[in-house]
C-alpha cells in the first residue's frame, strides 16, 4: 500500500497545519490545530498523542484541509469551525448567531451559586445562552429565563436548550423593556467595547462575531449604564452580576451605587482584570 493511500500521520498533520496557523498571526496554533484535526477525525484530542496507528486518509484530509484554512486564511473563529464550545460543565452549540463564549462569563455563573434556592433570575443578553444553561445546570432549584434582543440568538439559546434538556424561559427584549417584574437577581454579559477599540480587536472577533454583541457606544458601557437604569427602578432585583472590559469595573460601580445598590464588589479574573461587577441592595 503507497504512503498516499495509508494516509499522513498526526504529526505531520499537525505540524503543517500548525506551521500555517502560526504564521496568520493567531495566539494558539498548536491548540487550535488539535481542536480542529480531532474534530475532523471525530476522536478527543488525547487520542492524537496517544494512538500511534491515527491516520488522516481519505475525506479527512481535504476536511482538515478546509478547517485550517478557515482559521488560518479567514481567522474564523476555531468554536464556530467546530461548532461547539465548552462553558463550565456543558457542550454547548455555537455559531456566528451568538458571541463565542469565554471562560471569563463563567465568573457570572459563579457569582450567582450562592442566590438563595427558588428564586427567579434572568440571563439578560443570553446570546448562545450559556450563562442561563450553565446556572440552571448546576442550581436546578432556581427560575431561570435568557433574554436577547436579536431572535437568531434566542433560536441558538432554545435549541442548546433541548439538546441538554435544561428548563429555561427564552425571552425577547431589549434589557428589559416591555419584561415583567419578576425577577430577584439579573446576570448580563452585555456589549462593552468602546467603539474607539474596533481596530485593536482580533480578526477574529471583528470579522465573525456579530457586532451587535461587542459595541456598546463611545466608551462602552452605553448598554450597561442603560440596564442600571432600568434597574433603578425594579426594587425586586436584589442583586445583579455584570461583566466588564478592562479598565471599567470602577466607574460601573460607581453606577450600580448610583442605582441604588449598596455593596458593590469588583470580582478578578484569572488574568488578574477586574471582570465581573457584582451589586445587592436590600429588598424593600
Amino acid at each position: 500500500m503507497s504512503a498516499r493511500a495509508r494516509g499522513t500521520s498526526v504529526r505531520d498533520a499537525l505540524d503543517g497545519a500548525v506551521t500555517a496557523i502560526a504564521a496568520a498571526g493567531c495566539q494558539t496554533p498548536r491548540l487550535d490545530a488539535e481542536v480542529l484535526l480531532a474534530h475532523v477525525l471525530g476522536v478527543a484530542r488525547e487520542r492524537l498523542l496517544l494512538d500511534r496507528e491515527l491516520v488522516v486518509a481519505g475525506s479527512a484530509v481535504r476536511a482538515f484541509q478546509d478547517a485550517v484554512r478557515r482559521r488560518a486564511v479567514q481567522r474564523e473563529p476555531v468554536a464556530y469551525i467546530v461548532g461547539r464550545r465548552g462553558f463550565r460543565r456543558l457542550d454547548l452549540a455555537v455559531d456566528p448567531r451568538a458571541l463565542v463564549p469565554r471562560p471569563e462569563s463563567e465568573l457570572l455563573v459563579e457569582r450567582a451559586l450562592a442566590l438563595d434556592r427558588g428564586i427567579a433570575v434572568l440571563d439578560v443578553g443570553t446570546g448562545s445562552g450559556a450563562v442561563a444553561l450553565a446556572l440552571k445546570d448546576e442550581r436546578p432549584d432556581l427560575t431561570v429565563s435568557g433574554s436577547d434582543i436579536s431572535d437568531d440568538a434566542l433560536d441558538l439559546a432554545r435549541a442548546n436548550a433541548q439538546r441538554l434538556v435544561l428548563d429555561v424561559r427564552w425571552l425577547r427584549a431589549d434589557l428589559l423593556a416591555g419584561l415583567p417584574d419578576e425577577f430577584d437577581a439579573v446576570l448580563a454579559n452585555l456589549p462593552y467595547v468602546a467603539e474607539s477599540d474596533r481596530a485593536r480587536l482580533a480578526p477574529e472577533i471583528l470579522r465573525h462575531e456579530p457586532p451587535g454583541a461587542l459595541f456598546a457606544g463611545a466608551d462602552g458601557l452605553d448598554a450597561i449604564r442603560a440596564l442600571l437604569a432600568q434597574l433603578s427602578v425594579r426594587q425586586r432585583v436584589a442583586f445583579v452580576a455584570l461583566e466588564v472590559g478592562a479598565g471599567q469595573a470602577a466607574e460601573v460601580a460607581g453606577l450600580a451605587r448610583a442605582s441604588g445598590y449598596a455593596t458593590v464588589e469588583c470580582v478578578h479574573d484569572l488574568a488578574g482584570v477586574e471582570r465581573v461587577v457584582t451589586a445587592e441592595r436590600v429588598r424593600p
